[in-house]
């Protein structure tokens, strides 16, 4: 089993959940507003010159045949983003229970 963690800026909302329907992802968390700053990226505080804040989708996988088709669909999406900083992330971590 494992646990994804998609970080994004709100600007690609749509686009997140897009993907995750065309890859049968029904399921996840979603925290909205989130600020933070990457490596080697512009921090997303919610203010300044161009304010702009993070969402965070979590989603935990029994089957690994949906993450590998959303890892896919990230990295396509990702060609299509010209900056690197405007990039979806996606951080994957065991997981080891689900109650």
């Amino acid at each position: 089993m494992k646990l994804a963690f998609i970080v994004h800026t709100e600007y690609h909302t749509t686009l997140v959940m897009e993907l995750l329907g065309r890859c049968g992802i029904d399921y996840y968390t979603r925290w909205e507003k989130a600020s933070g700053k990457g490596h080697e990226t512009e921090p997303h505080l919610g203010r300044g010159t161009f304010p702009s804040l993070n969402d965070v989708m979590m989603i935990a996988f029994e089957d690994e045949a949906p993450l590998q088709a959303l890892i896919a669909e990230i990295q396509a999406a990702n060609a299509a983003i010209k900056r690197r900083a405007d990039h979806l992330r996606l951080f994957q971590v065991p997981l080891e229970r689900i109650v």
